[in-house]
């Protein structure tokens, strides 16, 4: 992957962080890092700035990375709702988890940060997108991240038909 292609958005409140992030970034070989103290920041930013990627902290003040996604993801003056978005967070629990992922992030990062977890989720995102679903209560990548051969459950979406009928066959 040719890193210095790349534009990335950090949105994070604290300013070691953003560093700490930026540093990693430029060892992989990525040049365009723009850099964002919160939430309303990163969405003027997104605004000024040709992004690919938005890496963003879970806590943050006064507008979370939450809220930060939701307003990305279903605002009607959202600057892109489709970029790729990677959550960085110390509170990794699973409720959090759930929560990011429910807001529409496409990639998890728990700290502490390495290099390789930073490749690896921009790797996934590059390497591997996932579709975007829209439903009722639901703008964001596709939660599902593989095709469960023993799911017995409900099929929600037309294009499942025919997944269910190829395990059927299978």
């Amino acid at each position: 992957m040719r890193y210095e292609l790349i534009r990335i958005l950090l949105v994070d409140d604290n300013h070691h962080m953003r560093v700490l992030l930026t540093e990693i970034l430029r060892a992989i070989g990525v040049v365009h890092v723009h850099e964002a103290a919160d939430g309303a920041e990163g969405l003027q930013a997104l605004r000024s700035h040709a992004i690919d990627i938005v890496m963003t902290d879970l806590s943050m003040q006064p507008l979370d990375g939450i809220d930060f996604v939701r307003l990305l993801r279903n605002s009607s003056d959202s600057p892109n709702q489709m970029i790729p978005v990677i959550m960085i967070t110390g509170h990794s629990t699973m409720r959090r988890v759930a929560e990011a992922r429910d807001a529409g992030v496409n990639e998890f990062l728990a700290k502490p940060l390495t290099a390789r977890g930073v490749l690896e989720r921009l790797n996934r995102i590059v390497e591997h997108p996932r579709p975007y679903i829209r439903t009722q209560d639901y703008f964001g990548p596709d939660r599902r991240r593989r095709a469960d051969p023993n799911f017995t459950g409900p099929w929600r979406r037309s294009s499942d038909t025919a997944v269910a009928l190829s395990h059927q066959l299978n």
